[in-house]
């Protein structure tokens, strides 16, 4: 299973190329500063070069990889200064959302985000973590559009789209993956009962939390020999 939301199958070629390619992005099959070798990924991904530049382009446009004149294309590699300045501003929207969410959400979409909850729980108890993150993000992406905010919606997932590499391997820290899941769990208790003060702390704390295990991790690599 994919790591992030599939294409449907009437999606366009290039949507499930960039699907594919968003999936190895997360959980660093392409790893970040990696150039994207296109002769490589059209036999991979069994596409020509023409859908495969599409996507290529579909994820420039979300920050994912970066554009290089005659260069061809790199997956992005964020700073610690960019990462933690991104995760500030993705704490702020998480919040804003939760909050919203808290207030708005109906009955129908509450039992969706609860179901999506305990299927999430399931493949924690596996350490299923492909299919613990599809569906985390799942659940965030939920509660945001429960928030009935379009211009929210907009600029939190231009704003994600950043960071969805980073939040998947922050749970390769066993220690770490608990935590953030005990925060799902306290989530999904304020969502329910629909308190938008607690739902407005849990996502800060969670986001942040996110932010100092990603920043220990990239600290931890510069001093690797």
């Amino acid at each position: 299973m994919s790591a992030v939301p599939t294409a449907s199958p009437k999606s366009a070629l290039h949507e499930q190329v960039a699907v594919q390619l968003r999936q190895m992005l997360v959980e660093s099959a392409i790893a970040p500063g990696e150039k994207l070798n296109e002769r490589e990924l059209a036999e991979q991904l069994q596409v020509s070069r023409t859908p495969l530049r599409e996507a290529i382009r579909m994820l420039a446009a979300e920050g994912l990889v970066e554009l290089l004149p005659n260069r061809g294309a790199i997956a992005v590699r964020l700073s610690e200064a960019d990462i933690a300045n991104t995760f500030e501003v993705m704490a702020g929207l998480e919040a804003q959302s939760g909050e919203l969410a808290a207030q708005r959400i109906t009955a129908d979409a509450l039992a969706e985000i609860q179901a999506m909850h305990f299927e999430m729980m399931a493949a924690y108890t596996r350490r299923d973590l492909s299919n613990y993150y599809r569906l985390n993000s799942a659940i965030h992406s939920a509660i945001n559009a429960a928030a009935a905010n379009p211009v929210l919606t907009q600029t939190y997932c231009q704003v994600n789209a950043r960071l969805q590499s980073l939040r998947f391997r922050s749970n390769q820290d066993a220690d770490k993956w608990k935590l953030a899941v005990q925060d799902h769990v306290r989530m999904i208790d304020a969502l329910s009962a629909r308190d938008p003060v607690a739902m407005r702390e849990v996502l800060v704390t969670h986001l942040l939390n996110k932010r100092d295990v990603v920043i220990a991790q990239l600290r931890a690599e510069s001093v690797s020999p």
